[in-house]
């Protein structure tokens, strides 16, 4: 069965940072562009990262550059998503997706596969 699944979600303090993973199961992410979304509660989904299959190519949503870091190590088959700076409006539950020989030329997909996703929750 293929499987993502996001961790490293919680609570934190506005300016604070927190690292989200995603793990696939049941299949290699090696050929496959992930994205991150994030959806928070009364609003529509929205893109927030992607890399390309090779890692060479990263994009971020406005509101997040400067601040978030994509990244891959197909050794553990693990995708991350590096928040610094988090803000109250970060909050959200974020997604990781996974496109086979996807392309990451902008935020927002398509992607194919989904994990169930992780709580951030910014706040003192």
């Amino acid at each position: 069965q293929l499987q993502l699944v996001e961790s490293g979600g919680g609570l934190v303090q506005p300016g604070g940072s927190l690292r989200l993973s995603c793990a696939a199961s049941g299949f290699t992410l090696d050929y496959f562009a992930i994205g991150w979304f994030r959806q928070a509660p009364g609003k529509e989904r929205e893109g927030v990262s992607c890399i390309s299959v090779s890692g060479g190519s990263t994009h971020y949503a406005d509101s997040v550059k400067g601040r978030f870091t994509i990244s891959r190590d197909n050794a553990k088959n693990t995708v991350y998503l590096q928040m610094n700076s988090l803000k109250p409006e970060d909050t959200a539950v974020y997604f990781c997706a996974a496109q086979y020989l996807g392309v990451c030329i902008q935020v927002g997909g398509p992607y194919g596969y989904w994990g169930q996703g992780t709580q951030v929750t910014v706040s003192s």
